[in-house]
């Protein structure tokens, strides 16, 4: 039999692997091999009886994704003697007795589950997903009376909200957003004295800086910049992964492509006028239709003249994969109006386009129950399904917005486009959303139906 050969790629992985720092962070964009490279690090310890690692990630769900972390270590531990338990938290553990854990972090109040801990190795998968108190928090847990010096690796893309962007500031351009290759892999000190961080390029630089700072409690650090281009394996298994990486709207691409820690959501970045063509006439071979509500009820007054608005979007999807925005209508009136205005559009639409399927949201509670319930009474004789919003709005307008920047969406001229327009390019900044709303949940609805005419589950 031939020897299992377990080895990081050459470049960032590679550097990733061997930095002996206390502390580091491994990535800024996607694709860069990050949870592969957390994973191998366990691997130097796994003879050590007594060694333990806990690997996080910040909800439970992401741990056994489908492909994701368990999978992962499955398939890299089990063929060198790893025996994968799944209860009461998914382990690994080898012949030597050593384990390596893997755990989530999904509420604040659940780092205090680790008080006592004794963890050599901790490992954070998407550091940005946590927050600055339980990365800090559990620095207090990374302790180790196994003979391995206690240290912690991190992976993370690009967040420019995130208290990571900060603290590893010094490795990405202030001005452009993109890491700075010369500072990768550099090794920098730090210590922590109530919220502040000092830094040094030496331990005794950050003791000079303050007589209450003593050697023991100066940190190394370094960050490890790398992208899809420096996982070589992955761009020949899968070369279809760079061209979905470009499919993404701005922000994303930015991000998860090209590792960007300044770019974040801002208005004009998911949607411009002069990234769609405007027709004057319905395409022939639109296939299906969805028409999507954002409902509201409330009338312009003098303590509210601006109220969110009732916004009902049309939306088609082509045989050669387009889209056409065909009808926008907005009306802020009451609740009574509205249902009269929704069942009107829908009589309208199935007489103009036959079969238009229809979707109403559910909000969290009760309530959105009752409603959702009331308008599938209402609507009866319609296909009418109801939609429970996941995700904030502009995780939920994503998809739209990667379409539309790729030229990908038509719009029908109407005396609606101005408003329409003008709100799409305001967002996320624009005082309403609601035809962005109907937009996402029109696309996303058309994006999951199947061929012969189910929805995707």
């Amino acid at each position: 039999m031939e020897p299992i050969i377990i080895r990081p790629q050459p470049g960032p992985q590679e550097m990733f692997l061997s930095t002996p720092v206390d502390i580091a962070f491994y990535g800024g964009a996607a694709g860069g091999g990050k949870t592969y490279a957390l994973l191998m690090e366990c691997l130097r310890h796994i003879n050590n009886k007594h060694f333990g690692a806990t690997i996080f990630r910040r909800n439970s769900n992401q741990i056994k994704n489908e492909g994701g972390l368990w999978d992962n270590a499955k398939q890299m531990y089990m063929p060198i003697g790893g025996i994968p338990l799944e209860n009461p938290r998914p382990t690994i553990r080898f012949r030597s007795g050593a384990k390596i854990t893997f755990a989530h972090l999904q509420y604040e109040n659940d780092k205090f589950g680790y008080q006592g801990a004794q963890i050599p190795l901790i490992g954070f998968d998407e550091i940005t997903h946590f927050t600055a108190s339980q990365f800090w928090y559990m620095l207090s847990r990374n302790r180790s009376t196994c003979g391995v010096r206690p240290y912690i690796r991190g992976t993370t893309n690009p967040d420019a909200d995130s208290w990571v962007a900060k603290f590893i500031q010094w490795y990405w351009d202030a001005e452009t957003g993109y890491a700075i290759p010369e500072r990768s892999g550099k090794i920098r000190y730090f210590t922590r004295m109530g919220d502040e961080i000092i830094w040094g390029d030496t331990p005794d630089d950050v003791v000079k800086q303050s007589p209450d700072i003593i050697q023991e409690q100066v940190k190394s650090f370094t960050f490890i910049a790398s992208k899809l281009s420096d996982n070589k394996i992955l761009m020949e298994k899968d070369p279809g992964y760079l061209g979905a990486l470009r499919a993404q709207g701005t922000v994303e691409r930015e991000r998860l492509e090209n590792g960007n820690w300044l770019i974040r959501p801002s208005a004009g970045l998911y949607f411009k006028r002069s990234q769609v063509q405007v027709v004057n006439a319905i395409p022939h071979n639109v296939v299906e239709w969805v028409r999507s509500w954002d409902l509201a009820a409330t009338v312009p007054s003098t303590a509210n003249p601006d109220p969110d608005a009732t916004a009902g979007v049309l939306m088609g999807r082509l045989d050669n994969g387009m889209f056409i925005v065909a009808d926008v209508q907005r009306a802020q009136v009451t609740a009574n109006e509205v249902r009269n205005l929704t069942r009107n559009i829908a009589t309208i639409d199935r007489a103009k386009h036959k079969y238009v399927r229809i979707t109403v949201p559910q909000d969290p509670g009760q309530a959105g129950k009752d409603q959702a319930a009331s308008y599938i009474k209402h609507l009866a004789g319609f296909n009418v399904a109801t939609i429970r919003p996941s995700g904030n709005k502009v995780t939920r307008a994503e998809p739209f917005s990667a379409q539309w920047q790729a030229g990908n969406v038509l719009v029908l001229a109407g005396p609606w486009n101005e408003k329409y327009f003008s709100e799409l390019e305001a967002f996320p900044e624009s005082v309403h959303d609601d035809m962005v709303d109907a937009s996402s949940d029109a696309f996303n609805t058309l994006a999951t139906i199947t061929s012969w005419g189910g929805f995707v589950s």
